[in-house]
């Protein structure tokens, strides 16, 4: 697993690609998984600040429970319309429960949004980054791997 930082320092085009995936709606959807296996699919915010993927969900949410007993996760970009124009990014990785308070400020500075003061903070590691860009009639795929495979 690799930190935002660290995944943007081994591949800095596919990084910032995402990123702006994420700036241009400020939605993604995360997958997470149920006590009993099944997936749970929910909209977040992806907040990028300080080399750290991090999102602020309400700690009562499903998928809060969801993050802090298994940190599996699958996030995927909003799709700005049927065409996929703009293209799509995708991550795969765990998330960690982030107790700093300086982590907490710097983060709440920097979303697009003022969390509620309840909200639980997670940071997302990324194992897989990929993306599908769709141009003049052809696919574009990148991918990268935390492990180089």
């Amino acid at each position: 697993m690799a930190s935002w930082s660290e995944f943007a320092a081994a591949d800095p085009d596919l990084a910032a690609w995402g990123e702006k995936r994420f700036e241009r709606e400020r939605l993604a959807y995360i997958a997470t998984l149920n006590e009993d296996g099944s997936p749970c699919v929910n909209p977040v915010h992806p907040v990028i600040c300080q080399g750290k993927l991090l999102l602020f969900i309400a700690p009562d949410l499903p998928k809060a429970h969801n993050l802090r007993r298994d940190g599996r996760y699958a996030m995927h970009s909003l799709v700005h319309n049927l065409s996929g124009t703009g293209g799509e990014f995708h991550l795969n990785g765990r998330a960690a429960l982030i107790e700093d308070d300086a982590v907490r400020q710097r983060a709440i500075e920097a979303a697009c949004y003022t969390p509620a003061g309840q909200t639980v903070l997670f940071e997302l590691s990324v194992e897989r980054a990929y993306s599908t860009a769709y141009e003049d009639d052809h696919v574009k795929r990148q991918e990268w791997r935390a492990n180089g495979k």
